[in-house]
């Protein structure tokens, strides 16, 4: 599944080099598809028993971002031993495929057998926001079950929309999307979402918007510079801005795995008053409960990414620097 979202995005970036490369993307579609519906319908041991066939191709035989997985951690644990991250680099390495499995498993779980595996502890945390008709920011890294996390619209009486970045592959995006709205929730792409949410609030739409807000911004756009795991970095304050400027509550989502296949979710109110908050406070928040997350259990957090790949490098002036 990787390595199709991987092909898809360079096949977009050059498709106006060759016209035909959107009939290869519909034919990568139809020769995967079969073999995504079917890992769907697995009965769950025999799901996480290619789970881990997939595991040991992609961690012993490709060596997937190996290094970088390891660097990454070097960087955030500088002070445990080198057997200790190899420890928590296998165990990452395992949860990235039951993960990224978990996804494709959503396309044929029922509602119940969803309520099932990712239990939310205080839902009743939404209830005022919702007697209030106010829509609600939810923040939350790639830790745990983010994708599960969609399945909260079974609980709440907000629609629950995830802000996104769109696959290359416009077949996999479109079932994405479908896999998403299966289970009550949808998808807002990423530039598109300001205006969107926007227009839900003049539109008087009650919405739940999740933001994935450990991404790494554009060094040289990055309006806010702090530590996060220690290493000093650029941070999107996207969530906190979008919450000031339209006077909403903002929620953090803490996903926990209880054993394999199986998640709960306690939430936490950052804030129902976010314009009396200064300036990167909120954003200060998040990343500490993030942060707390990651060193409690750091084999659930997603360390393929180049999260310090701006480390070195110098803000800009106008760049708030903690």
């Amino acid at each position: 599944m990787c390595k199709f979202i991987v092909f898809s995005k360079v096949a977009n970036k050059y498709s106006y080099l060759c016209p035909k490369i959107f009939t290869m993307q519909l034919l990568i579609y139809i020769l995967a598809y079969p073999f995504l519906w079917i890992i769907s319908k697995l009965p769950f041991p025999i799901f996480y028993a290619v789970s881990d066939g997939i595991c040991f191709l992609v961690y012993r035989v490709f060596g997937y971002r190996k290094k970088m997985v390891r660097q990454n951690l070097r960087y955030a644990f500088p002070e445990k031993s080198l057997t200790d991250i190899l420890k928590i680099e296998q165990a990452f390495y395992k949860h990235m495929c039951d993960l990224f499995l978990e996804m494709i498993k959503s396309l044929g779980m029922s509602e119940q057998e969803m309520k099932n595996h990712m239990v939310f502890n205080n839902p009743e945390i939404f209830e005022p926001f919702e007697k209030a008709h106010k829509s609600v920011i939810l923040v939350c890294g790639h830790y745990a079950s983010y994708e599960w996390m969609m399945s909260l619209g079974y609980h709440i009486h907000h629609k629950g929309y995830a802000v996104y970045a769109p696959l290359g592959n416009k077949y996999f995006d479109r079932l994405v999307q479908k896999i998403r709205s299966r289970h009550q929730a949808f998808l807002i792409p990423r530039k598109q979402a300001t205006a969107t949410i926007k227009q839900h609030k003049e539109e008087g739409v009650l919405g739940m918007y999740g933001l994935a807000s450990d991404q790494t911004p554009s060094a040289k756009y990055a309006k806010y510079w702090r530590p996060f795991l220690g290493v000093r970095v650029p941070v999107f304050t996207g969530a906190e801005t979008l919450a000031k400027t339209l006077d909403m509550p903002v929620v953090f989502f803490d996903v926990q795995k209880v054993k394999r296949g199986y998640y709960q979710t306690t939430f936490t109110l950052i804030t129902d008053a976010p314009k009396t908050y200064n300036d990167f406070e909120i954003t200060d928040v998040f990343t500490e409960l993030l942060e707390n997350q990651i060193r409690n259990r750091p084999e659930y957090y997603l360390w393929t990414h180049n999260r310090f790949k701006h480390k070195d490098k110098n803000p800009s002036p106008t760049a708030v620097i903690k």
